[in-house]
């Protein structure tokens, strides 16, 4: 199975056992593959709990167990995406909108460099994100980067 299509399948079954697919990261060796795999809750329902990690860990063993590409040696991580939820998919950048971000990019956005924090306004037309960088409105082409994740400031009452 491809890459594409595992990648796929995976993220139907999390779907199907009431989880959403936050990110799927491949390491490790051809004879030692590691799967690393971000699950969430839809709709920021609650947090995930390491009961939900081992649910949905046990439920894909069997699927992936069967699958020839992956070997006998892979190992399976499942986990939290943490207080600093990597952003992936269009969808994150619109449904974590008004929290605070930090963005890489590939290329620089002309003074602010390649690092970028602010406050993530959403995704317009053509997947290009908007943020708020003290008061000034920066537009970034999502092909632009390579990097987004939820910014927690410890002690802060707007994490809450």
């Amino acid at each position: 199975m491809a890459e594409e299509g595992l990648e796929r399948e995976i993220e139907s079954r999390i779907d199907g056992l009431g989880f959403e697919l936050v990110d799927l990261e491949r390491v490790g060796s051809k004879a030692r593959p590691i799967l690393r795999i971000r699950i969430d809750k839809p709709d920021s329902s609650g947090s995930v709990t390491l009961d939900d990690c081992a649910h949905v860990s046990r439920e894909l063993e069997t699927f992936l167990d069967a699958n020839p590409d992956l070997g006998e040696r892979y190992v399976l991580e499942v986990s939290s995406p943490g207080v600093e939820r990597p952003l992936v998919k269009p969808k994150d950048f619109q449904r974590f909108a008004g929290k605070e971000v930090a963005i890489k990019t590939s290329e620089a956005l002309g003074d602010l460099g390649k690092r970028v924090e602010g406050v993530l306004r959403g995704i317009g037309e053509n997947d290009v994100v908007e943020l708020d960088v003290n008061g000034r409105t920066i537009e970034i082409e999502r092909g632009n980067i390579k990097k987004a994740h939820l910014v927690y400031r410890w002690g802060d009452a707007k994490n809450k």
